[in-house]
């Protein structure tokens, strides 16, 4: 039965019940060569079984809902992680309750940042004096979208200057903490689509994404307005 509302806008594989891929990139050309993405392969039977139940509900049929996670905490090593799906797993308010843990800085780069509430959290921590910076999609800042509030309470945040897109749908939390996945900030993400999210605790995998978004962040503030 096709699918006509929202989209499926998931990006995973579940390899032999062990493995999985996700994260921002779509298995194209476009996303593997010019886009700015990032791609997790996470060797784990707990993680896999959760994707694997996502991917059967989809398989028959069943788009926009079906059963909570059954294993959102799961600990691999001294990583934890945290594994959820929209819309059944209330995607958006998994990512408020980890901004809201922020002590000293969020960085974020976002395809498309539409959610309201998310932009709240981060205009209060950056009022705390929280150091708070981010780099958004050019093409996605529209009259819906919260750049132009986020930067109007003084925060830094920077359309991309990627002449292809800046895909990310990233948030890094106090160097520690790193949220991931197809989800990006927006009420169709969080409602209306199919989506995963990944959220990881761990300083040295949060350290590659920091490399990540300095790079796309100096670009961002170093070659002009596209």
């Amino acid at each position: 039965k096709a699918d006509k509302s929202g989209l499926m806008h998931n990006k995973f594989c579940v390899v032999d019940g062990n493995k999985v891929s996700t994260g921002s990139m779509n298995p194209t050309d476009n996303d593997a060569h010019k886009n700015n993405n990032n791609f997790l392969i996470i060797d784990s039977p707990i993680l896999s079984n959760n994707y694997e139940e996502e991917f059967q509900e989809m398989w028959n049929g069943t788009f926009k809902k079906g059963q909570k996670v059954s294993n959102p905490k799961i600990i691999l090593g001294e990583t934890k992680l945290q594994n959820y799906f929209c819309p059944e797993d209330h995607c958006a308010d998994r990512v408020k309750e980890e901004l809201k843990k922020a002590q000293y800085s969020i960085y974020f780069m976002a395809f498309s940042f539409t959610h309201e509430e998310i932009a709240n959290i981060l205009m209060l921590k950056y009022s705390e004096g929280l150091e708070v910076r981010g780099v958004m999609e050019a093409r996605q800042v529209t009259k819906d979208a919260q750049f132009s509030r986020l930067a109007y309470q003084g925060i830094n945040i920077f359309k991309d200057k990627n002449k292809g897109m800046m895909h990310h749908k990233v948030f890094i939390i106090d160097n520690e903490t790193v949220i991931t996945g197809s989800f990006n900030p927006t009420q169709g993400g969080d409602k209306r689509n199919d989506e995963n999210v990944l959220i990881i605790s761990s300083p040295e995998i949060a350290k590659k994404f920091v490399e990540e978004f300095e790079k796309v962040y100096v670009v961002a503030t170093t070659l002009g307005d596209p």
